[in-house]
């Protein structure tokens, strides 16, 4: 792994907020183990090993029932490792995928029946290389007869460059860590309304996460995120998602590691009913990652 590289917690509290029956972590990741699933010639990070029985130990410590495991681009397109942990989940996990305009039909079947539901459009420059917009309207094509979702990364100062090609997308659209605001900025601010306006549309949802990521405050209370994921679960319940984002990739640029024991106990803080809660946490994301098997 890189040398300056922070690995996972390795031995998280177990919560003090009881998870709801049926929780879900829909933002998590598999890296590896590098030595049956190399990494991508082309990554830009070097990871630590993070496969799927790690990821399942932690689902288990920490109350939740499914995970939502996305690709993670230290492995590129090829999507290996994420489709092993499907596999071996016993039905308590799906997947979103990094897929190229090329894929064979007969991959984009194996995916769905292991277990993927959505692609990822990363367009974080630190982290990958974005494309031009026709690319993504190629995969686009290629994922809607199976009813696949899209769901992109991007930076809040991208969100007015890709306004335009992000609200010509038909399928549900679901954000990742809200657009990653700037949380030293207010909630009521310019910056942040655009994405909330953003969020208005029908289709569109956001993963409450990161707060490690966003936060210029210590952990674990996170203080200057909370109005923010606060203001998002209560301005749309019904398509918000939770996750961990365990193993936390890049956390070398923040300092420190989160204890996911206490990312868990912060979720009262931002979802303050159990109504909310119940949806953020259960409903929503087994509506949108096991609906059609319902």
């Amino acid at each position: 792994m890189d040398a300056d590289w922070l690995p996972f917690h390795p031995d998280p509290k177990r919560p003090d907020f009881a998870l709801p029956p049926d929780a879900i972590d829909a933002h998590c990741h598999v890296f590896g183990p590098g030595d049956v699933f190399p990494y991508a010639p082309e990554r830009k990070y070097t990871p630590c090993d993070a496969g799927k029985d790690a990821l399942f130990a932690l689902r288990d410590r920490l109350g939740v029932t499914r995970n939502v495991i996305v690709q993670a681009t230290c492995h590129g397109a090829d999507n290996r490792a994420m489709i092993d942990a499907l596999r071996h989940a016993g039905g308590r996990a799906r997947g979103v995928a990094t897929i190229r305009p090329d894929v064979p039909d007969e991959d984009l079947h194996a995916m769905h029946e292991a277990g993927v539901r959505g692609v990822r459009f990363n367009f974080v420059r630190r982290i990958a290389d974005p494309k031009p917009d026709s690319h993504y309207h190629r995969i686009i094509e290629r994922i809607a007869p199976l009813g696949w979702h899209i769901v992109v990364y991007f930076e809040a100062a991208d969100l007015e460059e890709r306004h335009e090609f992000l609200t010509s997308l038909p399928t549900i659209v679901v954000v990742d860590h809200m657009g990653r605001p700037d949380v030293t900025k207010s909630p009521d601010g310019p910056e942040f309304r655009r994405f909330l306006n953003f969020m208005e549309r029908d289709n569109v949802w956001t993963k409450v996460t990161c707060p490690e990521r966003l936060s210029k405050q210590p952990p674990p209370g996170y203080a200057d995120f909370i109005p923010f994921a606060r203001t998002v679960v209560e301005r749309f319940p019904d398509r918000v998602l939770w996750g961990t984002d365990w193993p936390h990739p890049n956390l070398n640029m923040v300092g420190h590691m989160p204890d996911d024991g206490a990312l868990v106990d912060l979720i009262p803080t931002f979802a303050t009913t159990a109504d909310l809660r119940q949806k953020l946490l259960v409903d929503n994301p087994m509506r949108l990652y096991w609906g059609d098997a319902a």
